[in-house]
């Protein structure tokens, strides 16, 4: 990762699309689909770029937290769940010709131990981390450098 790389969280309910289910898929790339929040949409459309490094978390689930690495694999697309009326995600009010929901491909790199909310917030260095704070539900959210480099060594168990 170079100087000007962002880092992200990303959560994803691992019954629609795990870790693992990530690693599997073709180049281990996903499309990060069901966005329907517009700040983590514009995260996505502004503010993201390809190479930025991703903290893959499993939400609404028995044991949520951070579970691998990833890193941003594409530029922003328009999501076509949106367009589907079949989909959950669909959105009668948006147009093909004027999507108002995109989304990035996702590439997993590897799994990591499960690093639980509760172990995060022993770590007075992410006391201001945006998942740990009161409130927070946005599904994509920024991670400092500074998190990202307090992190790295407790998600390689080291």
């Amino acid at each position: 990762m170079n100087s000007s790389t962002r880092y992200w969280l990303m959560k994803s309910e691992p019954e629609e699309c795990s870790i693992d289910d990530a690693l599997a898929a073709p180049a281990a790339t996903v499309a990060w689909i069901g966005v329907r929040n517009y700040q983590a949409r514009n995260f996505m459309r502004d503010a993201m770029q390809v190479g930025d490094g991703v903290l893959f978390y499993h939400s609404s689930c028995a044991e949520p937290g951070i579970v691998g690495l990833a890193r941003v694999a594409s530029e922003a697309y328009p999501d076509p769940s949106q367009f589907d009326p079949a989909s959950p995600y669909f959105d009668p009010k948006s147009k093909a010709d004027a999507p108002r929901w995109l989304l990035r491909d996702v590439q997993a790199l590897r799994k990591t131990r499960l690093l639980s909310l509760a172990e995060l917030r022993q770590h007075p260095g992410l006391a201001e981390m945006k998942l740990l704070q009161r409130g927070n539900r946005l599904s994509i959210t920024e991670v400092s450098a500074a998190e990202w480099a307090l992190l790295s060594p407790l998600l390689s168990g080291h």
